[in-house]
């Protein structure tokens, strides 16, 4: 039993419903695993009594027969999720103490389907960020190590995908507004799937960018993320930007017949600089594609190498707008005030001392480039390339191409603090190969496929049709099947 928490879900939802052990059996063992992770930091917020609790009224549900896909289930939560009366901080000190009295729709969904909450899971903070290194609560680190550095594990969804690939829970949340959960899934072996926008609702998830955030799962298998999708989609009158549309069977759509399906292969994915191992994986993936049937072409995206400076004009401006809401009066911190000191001095020093470098810097910028004199100079063009872009897409799928495929990091892993100090573009450029997806909004997921020569996960992109995740995820799974990937970290925590 000590090893149930390196479970997937798909044989835990079978051990659970044949009485093989109880999701407090499975609870127990994940919450023993966080507690001796310490060293990862990758859980902020721990609810070990909430989980215990959650356990056995999951396993009143399993006896009484009424057992959804994951019901028993433990998951970690990314900080960014709001979880009533359980602290929601999106990694900030401006959010310090803040205690929601509502429930994300997407956490809602997931204790509705009898899941079990083990904590809240560090990130980049707000979600800005690639190495999950802005974090109030210090740095995640990558079970995934090489020699004596310590390495991230991407962001901004880094303390899910630590905690997928360490077995510290079975699945968990994460959130995608330039790459968030692809990145991170392909730094740590894990998988990553970030839906079309509008699928899973945005309802009570601390917003970053508001038309490019998208909440998905972050799993071990393809297969698990077709299960937890299942659960976290659905449409929501609460958020108006999500879909009226029926949630599918997603795990049914895992056929492993992908004969016919044409694979495209963006010639502008492949960039100067990038490594020959990548390189290399990338053809040797569709390979496997085409040996499974699949009908692999080269196609253009013409306006792709415009896709980062786009969308480092449009996230920042949103964000500004977004953050403004924090400001010290109704909730989370406030600054000390000085004798004399008024409403203005309050908001300054307030965020001052509560966002950190890399959102303020953010912040700043989209201000500027929404200020009068540079709005069209830099936002109305940066929104015109943006549907460039996604008629780009529109007439690749429109040509017949179900799906395409590209990798999902310019590198494997790197070592914490080595980017921190330099020029904020070249942690930027870690997003090269996954903004294009969230400006077009498209279905995109990362599966490990391979090592490279320090033994570290790789992982490769593929890219679907709008609200095709069912077929994506059938072409991820052949994708995954193909790899064989199995490796795990090796325990050093």
């Amino acid at each position: 039993m000590s090893d149930l928490n390196k479970l997937t879900i798909a044989a835990a939802r079978d051990g659970l419903r044949k009485g093989d052990f109880t999701s407090a059996e499975l609870t127990e063992t994940c919450l023993v695993a966080i507690e001796a992770a310490g060293a990862l930091n990758a859980y902020c917020h721990k609810t070990p009594e909430k989980a215990r609790e959650m356990a056995a009224a999951a396993d009143k549900r399993i006896a009484a027969g009424d057992a959804p896909a994951m019901c028993g289930i433990p998951l970690g939560i990314k900080d960014l999720f709001c979880t009533r009366d359980v602290p929601s901080q999106a990694a900030s000190r401006i959010l310090d103490g803040f205690l929601p009295q509502y429930e994300s729709t997407v956490t809602q969904n997931l204790w509705d389907a009898g899941a079990v909450m083990l904590g809240k899971l560090s990130m980049d903070e707000f979600a800005m960020g690639s190495s999950n290194e802005s974090a109030c609560y210090g740095p995640v680190v990558n079970p995934w190590k090489v020699d004596d550095r310590q390495l991230t594990p991407g962001g901004s969804s880094g303390g899910s995908a630590a905690a997928v690939a360490a077995d510290l829970c079975l699945a968990a949340t994460g959130t995608d507004t330039g790459g968030s959960i692809r990145q991170p899934a392909a730094f740590t072996g894990t998988v990553g799937l970030k839906p079309t926008y509008g699928r899973v609702s945005r309802w009570g998830v601390i917003a970053f960018a508001s038309s490019l955030d998208q909440a998905g799962p972050m799993t071990k298998t393809v297969r698990d993320a077709a299960i937890m999708l299942g659960a976290m989609a659905s449409v929501d009158a609460k958020d108006s930007t999500s879909a009226e549309r029926a949630v599918p069977d997603y795990e049914a759509a895992l056929t492993g017949d992908i004969r016919g399906r044409r694979i495209g292969i963006p010639r502008e994915y492949r960039m100067e600089g990038m490594s020959d191992e990548i390189d290399a994986l990338w053809h040797k993936a569709a390979e496997m594609l085409r040996d499974a049937g699949a009908e692999v072409v080269d196609i253009t995206l013409p306006h792709t190498k415009y896709a980062l400076p786009a969308y480092y004009v449009i996230a920042p401006a949103e964000a500004s707008s977004n953050l403004a809401r924090y400001d010290g009066v109704r909730y989370g911190r406030r600054a000390r005030l000085g004798a004399g000191d008024g409403v203005v001095e309050m908001y300054e020093k307030t965020r001052a001392e509560g966002f950190g470098p890399e959102v303020q810097r953010r912040v700043m910028i989209g201000t500027y480039v929404l200020s009068a004199g540079f709005y069209d100079a830099y936002y109305n063009r940066a929104r015109k390339v943006r549907a460039l872009i996604k008629r780009d897409f529109d007439q690749v799928f429109a040509d017949g191409i179900d799906a395409i495929l590209t990798p999902a990091t310019p590198s494997a892993a790197f070592g914490l603090g080595e980017m921190s100090g330099k020029d904020p573009v070249e942690m930027y450029l870690n997003d090269v190969f996954t903004v294009t997806v969230n400006l077009a909004g498209l279905p995109g997921i990362s599966v490990p496929v391979g090592l490279d020569r320090q033994g570290l996960p790789l992982g490769m992109q593929l890219i679907g049709r709008p609200w095709d995740e069912g077929g994506l995820l059938n072409l991820a799974q052949s994708l995954e099947s193909a790899a064989g990937f199995t490796a795990k970290p090796s325990r050093w925590w």
